[in-house]
């Protein structure tokens, strides 16, 4: 079962809103230090990890709010001081901090102690966790579902002004390129000033090195979280395909295969000596189990591999729908096949930026059925592998500004500018 949607996460940010009112109350009278806290709703990586190294190199005074015991301990083994996010104490350094960063949204770190008072209100930093193809916050009808059968049209509006509120404290939102800019600018309500072109910090991992470098690296770190992986060193063994479906906003997913797709998956991936590895999206739902005798199949999932950005170079191939993946491993760059059984659907629901065609092309499958015969082709033609992989060339080029592995620098320096001008800034050492 999905684990949330927006008609329930939407009942229960009614139903704290005391809650926020209360912590309203607390920061009005709380003086900002310069202290940075951050929170990653996907874990100890992403955007606010990169940004986090950065920070670390300039001395700042930082801590890092959770409350899942593996990220503790992921945390404690990268040198990072970390507070459980639902505490007081949590509550407190949140309360106090001069800059918040995030990735997901303000639940990151402690939602109830953000907001500003009589001296001063934080910088915050919300990163996002990609380029969206999908309509994505004020864009998207989904993302202000009423959880409230009556009076769905009146609770959505109401819904929406708080989203603008929440969505006014961001100061700094990164964007990937102007394109992407007007996308976030729309999606989050917000002026272009505080959406800043810097490039993507969740990304930095795949434009640093050499390409043999960033291989060899991802390749390691899949062995390592994917044990049994047919195949010799490190740099041989099977090529890799990943095939990471988008969550459906909590419904059910549709492409799940049957035990018949399962079969004619392994037996291409078995003629051409590859291995699927299946990441279902870590909100969604979907039995991604084949049957006995399918050896060739895989899973990474988020409690695998919690970021699978520095993974990325180690495979060979994408399969995915309309997940912002494909905007990442442009960067690579890889081959990409996409399979969209709900496309119309899909599209009526939640929306794409642009037509789906513009991304995925005219020949996206709809069913396993018809993308077997595609993944064998590019797993046995290297001319159509050639193809697909020129066009993740040059959607990179459309979406892309930098690819020089330092884009956390420029969202640092223009978080510390915001900082600087409020007051809430000292010298960093280092």
């Amino acid at each position: 079962m999905a684990s949330f949607s927006f008609g329930a996460g939407n009942a229960r940010k009614i139903a704290r809103l005391p809650l926020y009112a209360l912590g309203r109350l607390v920061t009005l009278v709380t003086p900002r230090t310069d202290r940075w806290v951050f929170g990653c709703g996907a874990g100890i990586g992403d955007g606010p990890l990169e940004v986090w190294r950065t920070a670390a190199e300039h001395g700042r005074d930082a801590l890092w709010l959770t409350d899942d015991e593996d990220e503790r301990r992921q945390a404690a083994a990268l040198g990072i001081p970390t507070l459980r996010r639902s505490t007081p104490r949590g509550f407190w350094a949140t309360a106090r901090a001069g800059v918040i960063v995030v990735a997901y949204g303000l639940g990151d770190v402690n939602p109830y102690a953000i907001s500003g008072g009589l001296f001063g209100r934080p910088v915050v930093a919300q990163l996002w966790h990609g380029i969206p193809l999908k309509r994505i916050g004020l864009d998207a009808p989904e993302t202000l579902r009423s959880p409230i059968p009556f009076a769905a049209g009146l609770v959505s509006r109401a819904l929406g002004i708080l989203y603008r509120l929440s969505a006014r404290r961001i100061d700094v939102l990164p964007a990937a390129s102007h394109l992407v800019r007007g996308r976030l600018e729309s999606a989050f309500g917000l002026p272009d000033e505080r959406v800043v072109v810097t490039g993507e910090p969740r990304v930095d991992a795949l434009s640093r090195g050499t390409d043999d470098d960033r291989r060899e690296t991802a390749r390691s770190l899949i062995r390592r979280v994917v044990p049994g992986l047919p195949g010799g060193p490190e740099r041989a063994g099977p090529r890799l395909v990943l095939y990471a479906p988008t969550w459906r906003d909590g419904e059910a997913d549709p492409a799940v295969p049957g035990d018949d797709d399962w079969r004619r998956i392994d037996e291409v991936l078995a003629r051409h000596d590859a291995v699927l590895l299946v990441r279902s999206h870590r909100l969604g739902a979907g039995d991604y189990v084949p049957p006995a005798g399918v050896q060739r199949v895989r899973g990474l999932g988020a409690d695998v591999l919690g970021d699978i950005t520095p993974a990325l170079p180690g495979l060979d191939a994408l399969i995915t729908d309309y997940s912002s993946l494909v905007y990442d491993v442009a960067l690579v760059p890889l081959p990409v096949l996409f399979l969209a059984p709900d496309v119309a659907a899909y599209a009526r629901r939640r929306g794409f930026y642009g037509a789906y065609r513009d991304i995925a092309g005219d020949d996206a499958a709809t069913t396993w059925s018809s993308l077997v015969p595609q993944l064998d082709a590019l797993l046995g033609d290297p001319a159509v592998a050639a193809e697909r992989t020129a066009r993740s060339r040059a959607l990179s080029d459309r979406v892309h500004a930098f690819r020089d592995g330092r884009s956390a620098e420029r969202v640092y320096a223009a978080i510390t500018a915001r900082a600087a001008a409020r007051g809430l800034s000292r010298k960093a050492t280092g």
